[in-house]
């Protein structure tokens, strides 16, 4: 346990002085009128992408952003993968079936080859769940797949990866043995935590076999150039086994932090498409740029961390206080005004098989009663107008934060909290959450796979550096374990409603609102489907007027 602390403490070292060079070329690049535009070469299909962050990393196993995400997904492809509508299709996977009990999973992979020539196989698979949980990788994910039988003693460094229930039973036959039932795998084995990394090319480079040059994938693109601060280029993959169905031939991801910066990068033609738009923004620009706006209903939540660790909010009053001040209403019907809906649980509506947990008595409460008892609840707690509570916010430097986050700060003000903000580079803001290196953090949740429990999880004290409040309650995680073990249903999501209670209950978060996603997409680009995950694979897309076949599928 030690040693794997000891790993996780020094790749994150590492990963904070990376991060402050990523910010470093950000700033830069702003200063010099933004990222240049590479030429399309003559007769190719060019896909300009603005891709809201400057990755980390494009190892799947370190990854955790969306737009990580979005590269990988274009590049890698684990057993399943999205339809153009954000549903699950098969992938490397042709099918699979399920034990009755529905502990173990065989998958009969497709005859497929990665990038360089060389087969995709079942034992691919097993390498890479392997090296995910594998405690030397210090994989800020690998929880996510503590549904694998022996996973979290992996994880932990109690047990060699060997013992992990997952093997080869042929070149194409892949065998998952889970600790209890999971239906929702064939969903979350499209996420990058799942995503196969090349055996033979690992092995050889180690941890820099994902640099461009060396990057080997199994999906439509390669990544064969990353300028940092500038731009990630991504190029059609011939061995792709469906290459001939892909119109798009490159791919130029740019990280556009400033949404509005990035929109007149759309006006102007030099992107095709931007991950983010300013909320408040949204109906001017459906005026000013008609038929580009594309907004629809997302699985995510906006919300404030309480760090645990930090005396005065170690105190539940405090938390409780601070949650019930904050003013929902004027923050998305008259800041964000992009159809963002107020948040009063963690868990957003139409997540699959659940209904979401029943709110607090007070969220019912006009703003002027929550605002009395957060009061009473701080002096309670010792702090007033002579010895007011002292607190920092971090909070990210993406457009919606921005936008929010003061007033917050002119909310808890309002009840004698002395609120100072602390503005970080997204990458940053992450990794300081993740190192417990904050007070309060300004985060955000999107769904990994549709599924209550992938919002639930992240309040498990078996979580790890995710859980950034370092929440531990015992009644909260039997309840998971239970709804893990439930095969009924209905059973399990009353199971999971009953825990979403308790943690709303212990004010460990403060949700703030449902996400909607946004993008601005350039009526050219085509194939492009609104959906509840925003998945909009680059294989399923196409750019009008530039001579190519749409694709097909």
């Amino acid at each position: 346990m030690r040693r794997s602390t000891i790993v996780t403490l020094r790749t994150a070292g590492r990963a904070a002085r990376n991060l402050l060079l990523l910010a470093c070329a950000a700033v830069l690049t702003s200063c010099g009128g933004g990222p240049s535009r590479p030429d399309c070469p003559a007769g190719k299909v060019c896909l300009q992408y603005g891709n809201a962050s400057e990755p980390a990393t494009l190892d799947p196993h370190k990854a955790t952003g969306t737009w990580e995400y979005r590269i990988l997904a274009d590049s890698l492809m684990g057993l399943t993968q999205d339809s153009a509508d954000g549903g699950t299709v098969p992938g490397m996977a042709a099918s699979w079936e399920t034990s009755a009990d529905g502990k173990t999973w065989v998958f009969h992979l497709i005859d497929a080859t990665w990038s360089d020539g060389a087969p995709v196989t079942a034992d691919d698979f097993v390498f890479s769940f392997r090296r995910i949980l594998d405690p030397k990788t210090a994989a800020e994910y690998a929880s996510l797949l503590y549904f694998m039988k022996g996973a979290q003693a992996v994880n932990e460094g109690k047990a060699p990866v060997e013992s992990l229930g997952a093997r080869a039973l042929g070149p194409r036959t892949l065998e998952i043995q889970l600790e209890h039932p999971a239906p929702y795998l064939p969903e979350l084995a499209k996420h990058q935590t799942m995503f196969p990394v090349p055996k033979h090319m690992v092995e050889k480079y180690g941890d820099a076999w994902s640099q461009p040059g060396r990057f080997v994938g199994n999906g439509a693109y390669t990544v064969v150039e990353w300028k940092l601060g500038d731009h990630v280029k991504a190029v059609k993959n011939p061995r792709f086994y469906a290459a001939d169905t892909v119109c798009v031939d490159e791919i130029y991801y740019y990280p556009t932090n400033d949404a509005i910066s990035a929109e007149r990068r759309v006006k102007r033609g030099e992107l095709d498409v931007n991950t983010d738009i300013q909320s408040n923004r949204i109906s001017f620009l459906r005026k000013e740029l008609p038929g580009y706006v594309r907004t629809h209903t997302y699985l995510g939540v906006a919300y404030m961390a309480f760090n645990t660790n930090v005396p005065a909010l170690k105190d539940k009053r405090v938390r409780q206080a601070l949650t019930m001040a904050i003013d929902r209403d004027f923050i998305t019907r008259k800041l964000l005004r992009g159809g963002q809906e107020p948040a009063f649980t963690f868990v957003p509506p139409g997540v699959a098989n659940y209904s979401p947990a029943t709110p607090p008595p007070w969220a019912a409460w006009p703003l002027a009663k929550r605002q009395a008892e957060a009061r009473r609840l701080l002096a309670e707690a010792g702090y007033g107008p002579n010895h007011p509570l002292k607190i920092e916010i971090k909070h990210r430097n993406t457009p919606d934060p921005m936008l929010f986050m003061p007033a917050v700060q002119a909310d808890w003000r309002e009840i004698g909290v002395d609120v100072s903000l602390a503005q970080n580079e997204t990458q940053i803001a992450y990794a300081a959450y993740r190192s417990r290196d904050f007070e309060v953090a300004d985060a955000a949740w999107i769904a990994d796979y549709n599924d209550p429990m992938s919002f639930l999880y992240l309040q498990n004290s078996s979580t790890g550096s995710q859980n950034y409040g370092d929440y531990k309650n015992p009644a909260f995680d039997a309840l998971l374990l239970k709804a893990d073990n439930e095969p009924d249903a209905a059973v399990r999501a009353g199971y999971l409603a009953k825990a979403e209670s308790i943690m709303l209950n212990d004010a460990t978060v403060a949700p703030v609102f449902f996400y909607i996603n946004k993008n601005l997409v350039n009526p050219k680009v085509t194939g492009w489907v609104d959906n509840l995950v925003d998945h909009h694979p680059t294989r399923l897309l196409c750019v009008k007027g530039k001579g190519a076949p749409a694709p097909a599928g």
